[in-house]
């Protein structure tokens, strides 16, 4: 596909699952697969797609506010691995700063998806803006981190969560 659209210019890494459990109960299945998906196939997917950037590429992680809140008392393992993705991407940035390219991290909160509609009524409640974020809203950052306006910003980790975390 590269050799017909040419070198990749941005890519957005937006993997996770999400299992809750304690350390009493969190299976050694679900802690591999936390672990799998939301931190070993974002390094993954990062490295194939560097390997293919032109220089001065960026590249963006989806990550969670998790990573700087906790949250849940169940909460823990994922928010490990979120929290692996904030550190990978400054490690990353000082990697790939050669190339030009650029390595930032989204962490939203609450917003509306598959993963939160179940709950959405219960977090709008506890959010201080009194909402859960949209989808576009979380596109729209990660639109302005792939401009040439966020070109001097690597290895940030950017929060978007309505003050949540606050």
């Amino acid at each position: 596909m590269v050799a017909q659209l040419g070198a990749i210019d941005t890519v957005v890494v937006n993997a996770g699952v999400l299992r809750m459990g304690s350390i009493s109960t969190m299976s050694e299945v679900d802690l591999d697969l936390l672990l799998d998906v939301n931190v070993r196939g974002v390094y993954l997917a990062i490295q194939a797609a560097v390997a293919q950037m032109r220089d001065g590429g960026r590249v963006i992680t989806i990550g969670s506010n998790t990573a700087e809140r906790t949250g849940n008392p169940e909460g823990t393992v994922y928010a490990m691995t979120k929290a692996a993705v904030a550190s990978m991407v400054k490690g990353l940035a000082l990697d790939l700063a050669p190339r030009r390219i650029t390595v930032n991290n989204i962490q939203p909160g609450p917003t509306y998806t598959d993963m939160t509609s179940a709950m959405a009524e219960q977090l709008e409640s506890i959010v201080p803006l009194g909402r859960i974020g949209e989808p576009s809203e979380i596109g729209e950052l990660a639109s302005y981190i792939a401009s040439e306006k966020a070109g001097y910003m690597t290895g940030a980790s950017l929060t978007i969560d309505g003050g949540f975390i606050l």
